[in-house]
């Protein structure tokens, strides 16, 4: 127990923890953009097709 003790201390003082959660914190970020603008252009899409679609009910 006392060896998983001091490695744990050791994993905090050491840089790899923080670089760890940085990276975690972008590529969280980089998904919730990624998700916004896909469902951005998803609403965007539908709108379009249900303009054209209305267009060409009234057109026939």
């Amino acid at each position: 127990m006392k060896k998983f003790a001091q490695k744990v201390q050791q994993f905090l003082k050491s840089e790899d923890g923080p670089t760890a959660v940085e990276y975690a914190v972008m590529l969280a970020l980089i998904v919730i953009v990624c998700l916004t603008a896909i469902r951005s252009i998803g609403t965007n899409a539908s709108s379009t097709f249900n303009s054209v679609s209305a267009q060409l009910t009234t057109a026939s």
